[in-house]
């Protein structure tokens, strides 16, 4: 009963930490959220390699092996949809245009002239 309740916590700050990661207010992919996708994308097929692999293990530690492989996969989808739909949902800060060049000979000069 303890154990399943640690479990329960630990799962909860996994998520808030995820969903946190995911609302960082950076308006593009970075290297981190690519680093998060795959280090739970890791921990998933571990667990699942775990829990086919391990012979002789009983039922109930496959059954739990196979519930952490779901869960990690479930989380490493949940913080990619979530940090796209984030990146989507920021404001686009406009570029500034480019200086406008002269078009004509008379506003050459008369930009030469003040410069």
């Amino acid at each position: 009963m303890l154990l399943g309740l640690l479990a329960l916590g630990v799962g909860h700050s996994l998520l808030v930490e995820i969903r946190r990661q995911a609302h960082r207010q950076v308006r593009r992919w970075a290297r981190t959220d690519t680093i998060n996708a795959v280090l739970l994308g890791c921990w998933a097929e571990l667990a699942l390699i775990m829990s086919i692999l391990e012979a002789g293990q009983p039922t109930p530690v496959r059954i739990v092996n196979a519930a952490l492989a779901a869960a990690y996969g479930g989380s490493c989808v949940y913080f990619v949809h979530e940090r796209r739909r984030i990146i989507r949902a920021l404001p686009r800060v406009p570029r500034p245009a480019p200086p406008a060049e002269p078009e004509t000979e008379s506003e050459i000069i008369s930009v030469r002239g003040a410069a």
